[in-house]
């Protein structure tokens, strides 16, 4: 289903997080959210799954108003992973992944095949199902979050969230899980700081800053020097990659 943000505002006491932000992600597609810290993007995140409540403005998911959905429907049609997540439960690999499952089955249904598939096929895409029998506790922070994007997928979403998916991980899994999510044909929203990778692997971004939207759409007409120079304070280069053909940015030490 789409994702529609109409004029959301969100406040923490009297200092306003976000602020009158409008955005669309078409069925299938990905939008690569982007800013410095602390311009509301997690913060953002969390509203369109409910952890946070708006203050005013309207989030759908295709036609329905996330605030009239129940807990267990939004948590049948909506993934999210977060940046941090951890436990001190003595969990493997494979019990982290199986709780994917949890909105899809009622208090008294036994675990059945289609689950099982479900989870060896989420760990398949991470590169973890040799590691399924292996403790949480001793994965690295990079494998956490690969298990942690495999839940994501065991719960079968139609729209999934990730804040900063790429963190703690080595150049080749930031580029397999980005390549995963590109391709999962699951409209999705990712916050990202890596403009290249955004560049690389959204079919649109948009630009927080202080809460509000300073540039969204394709990400030729969205990552220009002047925005960089703009929003990030720092000056680049952007030109076409002779590799991929997408934008890649240069940035330029004074």
């Amino acid at each position: 289903m789409s994702i529609t943000i109409d004029a959301v505002s969100f406040a923490a006491g009297d200092t306003i997080i976000v602020n009158g932000v409008s955005l669309t992600v078409a069925k299938g597609k990905v939008l690569g959210l982007l800013g410095p810290n602390g311009s509301g993007k997690s913060s953002l995140l969390r509203l369109i799954c409910r952890l946070r409540k708006v203050r005013s403005g309207v989030i759908r998911l295709g036609e329905d108003d996330i605030a009239s959905l129940s807990r267990a429907a939004l948590a049948r049609r909506i993934a999210f992973v977060e940046q941090q997540s951890t436990t001190e439960t003595q969990l493997t690999v494979r019990d982290v992944v199986r709780l994917g499952r949890t909105p899809h089955r009622g208090l008294l249904s036994p675990w059945g095949a289609e689950d099982d598939a479900a989870v060896d096929e989420a760990l398949l895409r991470v590169a973890m199902r040799e590691r399924a029998g292996q403790l949480w506790q001793t994965l690295s922070g990079g494998e956490r979050q690969r298990v942690h994007i495999a839940r994501s997928l065991a719960q079968a979403p139609g729209e999934l969230l990730l804040d900063e998916p790429t963190n703690h991980l080595d150049i080749q899994h930031q580029l397999d899980i980005l390549r995963l999510i590109s391709k999962l044909g699951i409209t999705c929203i990712v916050a990202l700081h890596d403009l290249n990778l955004a560049a690389m692997f959204c079919d649109s971004l948009a630009v927080l800053q202080k809460g509000e939207v300073v540039a969204a759409g394709a990400p030729e007409d969205v990552l220009t020097e002047d925005m960089i120079g703009r929003v990030f304070g720092v000056r680049a280069h952007v030109q076409k990659s002779a590799v991929h053909g997408r934008h890649h940015i240069q940035y330029v030490l004074d």
